[in-house]
C-alpha cells in the first residue's frame, strides 16, 4: 500500500525525491502519512481537496480486503 501511495504522489509533485510515506499501525487502523516538499502540498491536496480525495478513494479500494481501516493523511511540516 505504501508503494502505491508513493507512486501516485510522486507523479503529481515537482520534487518527487522528497515524497515520504510513513505508516502508523494499531489494532484497528493503519494511518499513512504523506510528507512532501512544502511547495507541493497544494498539488497533493488539490482544489477543494479533490486530489487527495481521489488518492484516498484509490487506496481505500485497494485496501478493501484488509481487516483494518486505512487512513491517508497529508502531513504538514512545522
Amino acid at each position: 500500500m505504501k508503494q502505491l501511495i508513493e507512486t501516485i504522489v510522486q507523479a503529481l509533485v515537482d520534487h518527487p525525491e522528497e515524497v515520504f510515506v510513513t505508516n502508523i499501525e494499531d489494532e484497528r487502523t493503519i494511518v499513512y502519512e504523506v510528507s512532501v516538499h512544502e511547495e507541493d502540498i497544494g498539488k497533493v491536496i488539490g482544489k477543494q481537496g479533490r486530489t487527495i480525495h481521489a488518492i484516498r478513494t484509490v487506496v481505500y479500494a485497494a485496501a478493501v480486503k484488509q481487516p483494518k481501516r486505512v487512513i491517508v493523511q497529508v502531513k504538514e511540516k512545522g
